[in-house]
């Protein structure tokens, strides 16, 4: 089938072995790539009620059928298994370049089971897997660690070259249950865990490389496609704001909207958002816009401190996520502060959303007397230490390092705690966006705010952030539209110029496929619905796909705004019904 390899290839690490396997066409027409075949991967391989960081569960990634092709916005690859971090279906996406090296192997996935008996790194190249010793690059951060592999890879294989690289850090060796893949130093396979799956596997990294080149339909129709896209993008207004501004641009969106996450969420608005905002950053570093491979977008920031105690730091970002995760809900106000925990995270190899949100848990215990430990609001280096606590599981960094659910269970917190299904929310209040409430209420992975990213159609007034009638069916179009850009895999930053003709078009091109809207949505809803019947395998009950209690129970001080428990249950009754599901949630078949 066009856009396809046909192949996976699966890893034994128990015995180090590889074999590689054919992909039948017809699931691939129905799940399409990326995370439609890894779901139907994990529906059928996965043990059901597996241990998260015991060797029988399955690490995979994947490519989608526009990887290697000219689209915009396709080098991205995915990472999915069963998340330690909230025991359910874990999916986690990453740009950068690697997404171009893993199809060069000619594989559509790769599925990695079992457990080494000592540290590996592992070599995957056209047709064969390669184990090697990682001793000496067990206990490295990852910026070490994808140095090491590269230079490796220059010096022994000649025959190529450049080479992709994911690893992690000393968090995914201590199975820190938000522990990342890192690749390209600045970009992650950021949520749900997926680098304590690996560390679990004993799997330091993991090299790319290869020539293979996938056949796509009308390779002519894709360069027209793209040609035009990029000449037509050049005065969108979305695409110079990311290019100029990058994501941090949305903390002044969010703290005038009265819904930037602050003190642990007590507040939505932080008195100092002018020192960690966009403009922050571009006046007190020096900024370069920074963009993936097959990108015109830009919207990384390649960040340099000019002056202070972190002087010279370079690093993409700080992103808006960390930004607030850091600077709101912890009250840092330095950006060259936020820059620098970001920096201590990614070499961990840890989440900064997860980071940040219990950072400032920790703070809240600290004060109410539930703790004895040293921290405060604004107290960086405190904060900074227990990152590295969290990353060697030190004192309480063990607690932290199992989780929110964990944790607020240890110190009587489980009625103060942000979450959902143990994944702590994006930066966007609920009480103010409403819909987000029924994002991160409704996401298989827990609070994700990347679904159907609908902040955007609250913040840009296509839909009313307080209405609840009819929300829910719009919403479903989102999430049904943005989970194909997941199946094929592309960047959500495309999403306002990739609508569904935009789609159709590219499918054609790459696959061959003529498919309208009502056949995209159904293939989009039927990964939906794998997903589902994947967590309600896994144990999911009706309860956890609600929000925090403390969302119903206190309104934001600034703008006395609420969600209420009954405008929640419609949002989320209404998308039962949206999604064919029944009340109890179920999808109307099995697979299982």
């Amino acid at each position: 089938m066009y856009g396809f390899y046909g192949k996976i290839l699966k890893i034994d690490l128990n015995e180090e072995t590889f074999r590689i396997e054919t992909v039948d066409d017809q699931i691939l027409k129905t799940c399409l790539g990326g995370k439609g075949l890894a779901t139907h991967l994990l529906l059928d391989l996965n043990p059901p009620r597996v241990d998260p960081l015991g060797p029988e569960n399955l690490l995979i990634f994947a490519s989608g059928p526009v990887t290697g092709s000219p689209v915009w916005g396709s080098c991205r690859h995915g990472v999915y298994t069963k998340s330690p971090q909230t025991g359910y279906f874990s999916e986690s996406y990453s740009g950068g370049t690697v997404a171009e090296h893993m199809s060069g192997t000619g594989f559509d996935a790769m599925v990695i089971t079992g457990a080494a008996k000592r540290p590996v790194w592992l070599e995957i190249c056209e047709a064969a897997v390669h184990f090697h010793s990682a001793e000496d690059l067990w206990g490295r951060d990852t910026f070490k660690t994808e140095d090491r592999v590269k230079e490796w890879i220059k010096q022994h294989r000649p025959e190529t070259k450049k080479c992709g690289v994911v690893c992690i850090g000393p968090a995914g060796e201590n199975k820190v249950s938000f522990a990342v893949l890192e690749n390209d130093y600045w970009r992650s396979a950021g949520r749900t865990g997926t680098g304590a799956v690996a560390g679990s596997k004993n799997v330091k990294a993991i090299a790319f490389w290869g020539n293979r080149k996938k056949a796509f339909a009308d390779v002519d129709l894709l360069k027209d496609f793209a040609k035009s896209l990029a000449q037509g993008a050049k005065e969108d207004p979305g695409v110079k704001a990311y290019k100029t501004m990058g994501t941090p641009m949305l903390v002044d969106i969010m703290n005038n909207a009265g819904g930037f996450p602050t003190r642990y969420w007590k507040k939505g608005k932080y008195e100092h958002f002018e020192k960690i905002n966009a403009g922050a950053l571009h006046e007190r570093c020096e900024v370069k816009p920074h963009a993936c491979l097959k990108c015109f977008m830009a919207c990384g920031r390649l960040s340099t401190i000019k002056e202070g105690r972190h002087q010279g730091l370079k690093i993409e970002g700080p992103e808006y996520e960390t930004i607030y995760a850091f600077g709101g809900l912890c009250e840092i106000d330095s950006i060259e502060e936020i820059a620098y925990l970001n920096d201590i995270c990614d070499r961990l190899g840890m989440d900064t959303i997860s980071g940040g949100n219990l950072a400032a848990l920790t703070i809240e215990a600290s004060r109410q007397g539930k703790i004895d430990y040293q921290i405060d609001y604004g107290q960086v280096d405190s904060i900074a230490q227990l990152l590295e606590d969290i990353a060697h599981r030190r004192g309480i960094g063990d607690t932290l390092a199992r989780g929110i659910k964990f944790t607020a269970r240890e110190w009587q917190m489980e009625d103060q705690a942000i979450h959902v299904k143990g994944l702590e929310p994006a930066g966007y209040d609920p009480r103010v966006l409403k819909g987000m409430g029924l994002a991160y209420g409704s996401s298989a992975r827990g609070a994700c705010h990347l679904r159907a990213t609908f902040y955007k159609a609250e913040l840009s007034g296509i839909v009313d952030p307080e209405r609840i009638d009819g929300k829910a069916e719009i919403f479903t179009e989102w999430e049904d539209r943005l989970t194909l850009f997941d199946t094929f895999i592309l960047c959500r930053f495309y999403r306002d110029l990739y609508q569904w003709d935009t789609l159709s078009t590219i499918i054609k091109g790459t696959t061959g496929m003529e498919l309208d809207v009502g056949e995209m949505r159904s293939i989009a809803a039927s990964i939906v619905d794998n997903t589902r019947r994947f967590n309600l395998r896994e144990g999911l009950t009706l309860q956890e796909d609600g929000i925090p209690r403390r969302f119903f129970r206190e309104a934001l001080p600034e703008t006395r705004k609420i969600i209420t428990e009954d405008q929640m249950k419609q949002l989320m009754n209404d998308y039962y019904r949206a999604r064919g599901w029944n009340e109890n949630g179920e999808p109307p078949t099995s697979e299982f």
